[in-house]
């Protein structure tokens, strides 16, 4: 619902307006004067302003100087070329002669709020562009990750605030990225905040806006993060580290759907989804008193548990070649391929870093390697307690013969076969490992690991 004022003189012409324009969907406030309305209402906080030319005191284009980035639609009895002309000048979008048609003023009123919104769209793609931001999707198929895909289908076309739990650089953004291009809001922008990356001095204002001379070095307005996401998504990572004051700020905003710039008496209306994301324990901080209980229990209203990569095992092996290819091609290398002891490297990695962690290894290891093939020595994969992974020694047939790895290795190995053999065949089998048929027949030999099956 988009959210229109209109600016008439006319009490006759001004009824006519807002019901025309509510029962086209829309919420409409009014004013009879530029004085009035600047007076009653945050100007700025509105889609659209359809005004007349000729008004009681100031003319109609001077409120396009009031709501910088609002669109403003000019009415006027006076449809001559030099009205429009200045008009235009002044910034307005557009102008319609009255007496007007009313499907003609309902085509221009759709056009003119679609662009508004393809213009913050593109603004919030290209701050992604300027970020780097992968675009990626997520990937995966055990279990945990299955259920994630079933509840973010579940959750996304409905507006309940979702938070997202998981360690560090399990993919939580991905999860948010992924409800907002499945909920109705898709064509809004989808606005990514990490909370703990911004000073807590300024968070407040990032957030939330202020306005000119609220604080030192505030020279202009500034509309803050939350209205820059309005009609569409914002994700607060990090949502652990938000101090009281912002947290308060936020309860505010998910309470009435209403923001107060820093500085401001008059609150501004928002139509913003809140997608929040943490690795810390939110429940402990709500004992220890520096989370909001009434916050928490406001996020949570459906919660979304991200598996670390750790126990997401098998799915590895299918990740693992999703972030080689997306390497190869960012860096615009050939494409390339891991050897059985690069996998059979990362399969007995415990990932503390997860999927980033996994990624950055990946992306190290194309950069320093000379040929099509990626091994172990590449990925440098350095230990829980310091050092570097050592590489198993493997032999011709991609069975490892000695090496301080070997043990856990070994144990992955009859832990994933033991589980998965039931419904998987040996090739399978030996594509979700990494290693050939024949390396899988050696390496049950030698653990004593019969088939189940022919």
């Amino acid at each position: 619902m988009s959210r229109i004022l209109v600016i008439e003189d006319e009490p006759i012409i001004r009824t006519e307006l807002r019901r025309l324009l509510v029962r086209a969907g829309h919420d409409v406030s009014e004013a009879g004067s530029v004085q009035e309305a600047s007076a009653d209402y945050a100007l700025d906080s509105f889609d659209l302003v359809l005004s007349d030319l000729r008004l009681p005191g100031a003319p109609g284009t001077d409120v396009i100087a009031l709501c910088p980035g609002v669109p403003v639609l000019i009415m006027t009895s006076y449809a001559t070329v030099k009205s429009a002309v200045d008009a235009m000048k002044l910034g307005a979008v557009d102008y319609i002669a009255k007496p007007f048609d009313h499907d003609e003023l309902l085509m221009q009123v759709e056009r003119v709020l679609r662009e508004g919104k393809l213009a913050r769209q593109n603004a919030a793609l290209k701050r992604e562009v300027e970020q780097a931001h992968p675009v990626s999707g997520m990937v995966g198929s055990c279990t945990a990750m299955r259920e994630v895909f079933e509840r973010v289908r579940k959750v996304a076309p409905s507006p309940a605030t979702v938070l997202v739990l998981g360690e560090s650089g399990t993919g939580k953004e991905l999860v948010a990225r992924a409800i907002h291009a499945q909920s109705p809001r898709t064509d809004g922008p989808l606005v990514a905040v990490n909370c703990a990356a911004i000073p807590e001095g300024l968070l407040e204002s990032e957030l939330f806006g202020h306005e000119k001379g609220a604080f030192t070095g505030a020279q202009a307005a500034h509309a803050g993060l939350v209205e820059a996401a309005h009609g569409g998504t914002l994700f607060l990572d990090e949502i652990g580290e938000l101090p009281a004051p912002a947290q308060a700020r936020l309860l505010r905003m998910l309470q009435d759907g209403e923001v107060r710039r820093v500085g401001s008496t008059r609150p501004r209306r928002v139509d913003v989804r809140i997608v929040a994301a943490t690795h810390r324990d939110l429940p402990r901080r709500v004992q220890e008193g520096t989370f909001r209980q009434d916050l928490y229990f406001r996020l949570r209203v459906v919660e979304i548990r991200l598996p670390p990569l750790r126990e997401r095992g098998e799915d590895l092996p299918a990740l693992a070649k999703h972030l080689l290819e997306k390497a190869c091609r960012q860096l615009g290398r050939p494409v390339a391929t891991f050897s059985t002891e690069a996998m059979m490297a990362m399969t007995s990695h415990p990932w503390p870093g997860n999927v980033r962690e996994l990624e950055n290894a990946i992306e190290r290891a194309v950069i320093l390697a000379d040929g099509p093939v990626v091994t172990p020595d590449l990925l440098a994969l350095e230990l829980p307690g310091g050092g570097e992974a050592v590489a198993p020694d493997v032999g011709e047939s991609g069975v490892e013969e000695a090496g301080e790895s070997t043990d856990s290795m070994e144990e992955y190995f009859r832990r994933f076969v033991l589980e998965h053999q039931e419904h998987m065949g040996e090739t399978e089998l030996a594509k979700r490992l990494g290693i050939s048929r024949k390396a899988l027949w050696e390496k049950r030999q030698k653990l004593g690991i019969p088939r189940t099956r022919a």
